[in-house]
């Protein structure tokens, strides 16, 4: 892939901005397998960067290979001090094969499209997190139900208290695996697009496109008893408050 004049970014680019090396270079997260090739200066490796962007994404995807071919399957997660935790049905070949090798993490967060005076230079505000380590299944049921209700609270925060406990034929029949967040970095995008100075002169219009994440207004489900249906509980509501 090729660069703009002086480094500049293109979102063309971004498929090889991790690039991972084997080198063992320390970082406050990790090895160099973690640093960040292209464009550095967006890398943070601190803590609060990585989780930041890991408790606010709602979905992240898991990379494995399973059978010689490589997998990356969307799934929700949490993260619970430095630990990740993703689940799944026992039967997931996932979750199967992730706990015998290194698996990486991936989330991300769309802030704006960049709109820039040339196609080549169009790109994206984001911020994303990659994840490396060999998971961990979780054996221990309070570990798991903990891991659980702290996925579903991800997600709608407070809810795990609004709903019943959950039952141990559902903990048997899932599964839990923890990652450790003890290698791993951030990469963030802000600002305006990044133009040749020839195209400067140009009539193309130039800008950032925020990107928002709405809520709209919650609907009771069909099979829900009528007396319940102005009953919407605090962690629903707060979602959809504007």
């Amino acid at each position: 892939m090729r660069c703009g004049a002086a480094g500049r970014y293109s979102v063309l680019m971004q498929p090889s901005d991790c690039t991972i090396t084997d080198s063992a270079t320390s970082t406050s997260l990790g090895s160099a397998r973690t640093t960040l090739k292209r464009l550095p200066a967006r890398g943070h490796h601190d803590p609060a960067s990585v989780h930041g962007v890991l408790d606010e994404a709602l979905v992240g995807h898991l990379a494995f290979v399973h059978d010689g071919t490589p997998f990356a399957l969307p799934t929700i997660h949490a993260r619970v001090g430095d630990v990740l935790y993703v689940h799944g049905s026992v039967a997931s070949r996932m979750l199967r094969s992730a706990t015998s090798q290194t698996v990486c993490f991936t989330a991300t967060i769309v802030d704006g499209l960049v709109v820039a005076r040339s196609a080549f230079h169009h790109s994206l505000n984001y911020r994303s997190a990659v994840v490396l380590g060999v998971p961990r299944r979780v054996e221990d049921p309070d570990e798991q139900r903990a891991a659980l209700d702290a996925i579903v609270d991800h997600v709608l925060p407070g809810r795990p208290a609004e709903v019943r406990a959950h039952h141990d034929t559902e903990v048997r029949t899932t599964r839990v695996l923890a990652l450790a967040i003890d290698e791993a970095s951030a990469k963030v995008r802000t600002g305006d697009p990044i133009d040749e100075p020839d195209d400067l002169a140009g009539d193309a219009w130039a800008g950032v496109v925020p990107v928002h994440l709405g809520y709209g207004t919650p609907t009771p489900a069909a099979d829900l008893r009528a007396e319940l249906h102005a009953s919407v509980p605090a962690s629903v509501s707060a979602m959809a408050a504007p």
